[in-house]
C-alpha cells in the first residue's frame, strides 16, 4: 500500500500547484521511510497571525493515519510554506519514531508466559 498525500489550504494561503508540490515533496522526503505503516498524510495550511508581530505566518497541521491506529496530528509554523512544512514534518518524524518504536519494542519482548516450558 502506498501512502497518499492530501494538501488543503484556507483562504489566507495561496493553494497553487507549486505550493502543493513543495508540501507533497517535503512529506514524502520525511515520511516515506515509514512505508506501508501509513495510509495517508494530510497537510492543512493556514495563516497564523500569532507566528510573529510583523505580519502573518504560515501554520502547517499534519495529520498522519497509521495503519490500524488512530490518526496522529502535529502543527508546525514558519514564515513561509516551506518553513512551516519542514517544522511540521520534523515533529511528525519524532512522533512516529516514538510511536512505532514503542510498538516495535513491545512486539519484540517476550513475556514470562512465553518462557515457560
Amino acid at each position: 500500500m502506498t501512502m497518499k498525500t492530501q494538501v488543503n489550504t484556507d483562504s489566507s494561503v495561496e493553494g497553487s500547484d507549486a505550493h502543493t508540490l513543495i508540501v507533497e515533496t517535503a512529506i514524502h522526503a520525511a515520511l516515506d521511510r515509514y512505508g506501508d505503516r501509513l495510509t495517508r498524510v494530510g497537510a492543512h495550511l493556514s495563516g497564523d497571525d500569532r507566528a510573529g508581530t510583523s505580519g502573518t505566518g504560515i501554520r502547517c497541521l499534519l495529520e498522519a493515519r497509521p495503519t490500524s491506529m488512530d490518526p496522529v496530528v502535529v502543527t508546525g509554523t514558519g514564515d513561509t510554506i516551506e518553513h512551516a512544512c519542514h517544522d511540521a514534518t520534523r515533529k511528525m518524524q519524532s512522533l512516529l519514531d516514538s510511536t512505532f518504536g514503542r510498538i516495535d519494542s513491545y512486539d519484540a519482548t517476550e513475556t514470562i508466559r512465553q518462557n515457560r516450558p
